[in-house]
């Protein structure tokens, strides 16, 4: 007697649809990781931390005139932006520095603190002058396309 005889019927037929399922979840998963290889990364994927790789991201976005707007008064500001955003960085990185000192002392960690806000609100004043000073000369177009852009990381953050 075969062992496909000793089993009831009922056992058979079940495991034949385990090995159906098994077959078609290994199918799914297979089929997943070709499309993801196809498609590869998305485009900017990666978040840059120089804003002007990220103005220039949202430039070519933006209609002609209004990208060559924005170009044109980040080049007019570029020395005053790039010290802030300079300046910003720098001061982060004081922060971390701060954090790794032995023996550890919560004033200078504040201190760093403060001095990042400082730093960053100055990056943020440059930055924000640049758009404000074009937001008027831009058209309704122009300015809802950056009204409406996201950088890649704000996009799967926010969904």
């Amino acid at each position: 007697m075969s062992i496909a005889q000793a089993l009831p019927a009922s056992s058979r037929g079940g495991s034949r649809w385990l090995l159906l399922g098994s077959l078609a979840l290994n199918l799914f998963f297979i089929g997943i990781a070709v499309a993801i290889a196809v498609r590869g990364p998305p485009p900017h994927s990666r978040w840059d931390r120089n804003v002007f790789v990220r103005v220039e991201r949202l430039a070519t976005s933006l209609p002609q005139a209004d990208a060559d707007l924005l170009r044109g008064a980040m080049q007019a500001n570029h020395d005053a932006i790039e010290k802030a955003q300079d300046d910003y960085h720098a001061a982060r990185e004081r922060i971390r520095e701060t954090l790794r000192q032995d023996p550890f002392k919560i004033e200078d960690l504040r201190a760093a603190m403060a001095e990042t806000r400082k730093a960053r609100q100055a990056y943020d004043q440059e930055i924000q002058g640049v758009f404000a000073g074009i937001a008027a000369k831009m058209s309704s177009a122009g300015r809802h396309a950056v009204a409406n852009w996201r950088t890649s990381k704000t996009k799967s953050k926010n969904r």
